[in-house]
């Protein structure tokens, strides 16, 4: 990483992990 400043870097890699996560989720149900 270190592309953005950490604070941006830190929402990014949330907002990824929930978007995966919702992937993950319609794709299980």
């Amino acid at each position: 990483m270190g592309i953005f400043n950490g604070r941006f870097e830190g929402f990014a890699l949330v907002l990824v992990l929930f978007i995966l996560l919702v992937i993950v989720g319609c794709d299980c149900d």
